[in-house]
């Protein structure tokens, strides 16, 4: 595994509705009621009981993707290794299944009032406020890339891309957002 300190983001062009987000810590955990409650006091905030929900506290978010499964993020990557081994020992001889996955996607933010908009043209999911609400997250497709995608704000979207898919996602959005934004 490479070490945190040389981890590099695929480039994508900072605009102000579009922008890469720092690296992060990232975990997939599999596992039922019993093993949430083992790692929710390691992980330092509580798991979402409500699908496509998210619940984030001391720099890290857990992220509700089917039953079961979640998508933990952490901002600390220095301590990547050491929360992978503390969540382990916690989760003991439960049945679970934690994995790394912090080198196989990035973040993107897209912000700003066309947030919602520019989604659209490329996602199925009705991204109304109503419907989409802050909070709320999900596994989905942006065309043809998987992403997961979370509102943290009314104009604000966080999305989860593979890093094999930077430049494919980044030149959809950019061609989509030409109505609203030069880039």
């Amino acid at each position: 595994m490479a070490d945190a300190t040389t981890r590099s983001l695929p480039s994508a062009a900072a605009t102000q509705w579009l922008m890469s987000m720092p690296p992060a810590a990232r975990f997939v955990l599999h596992g039922d009621a019993a093993a949430r409650a083992a790692a929710a006091p390691v992980w330092g905030t509580a798991f979402a009981e409500q699908a496509c929900r998210a619940e984030i506290g001391n720099g890290r978010a857990a992220l509700w993707l089917g039953p079961d499964e979640y998508l933990l993020l952490s901002a600390d990557i220095e301590s990547e290794a050491a929360l992978a081994a503390s969540l382990e020992q916690a989760l003991g001889d439960l049945p679970h299944a934690l994995v790394n996955i912090s080198h196989r996607q990035f973040a993107l933010e897209i912000r700003g009032p066309h947030a919602a908009t520019i989604l659209s043209g490329a996602c199925p999911l009705d991204l109304d406020l109503a419907e989409f609400p802050i909070g709320m997250c999900t596994r989905t497709a942006l065309a043809k890339a998987d992403i997961v995608l979370w509102r943290t704000a009314a104009e604000v979207f966080h999305l989860e891309v593979w890093r094999s898919f930077s430049g494919y996602v980044t030149g959809l959005l950019n061609e989509i957002a030409l109505e609203f934004h030069r880039v």
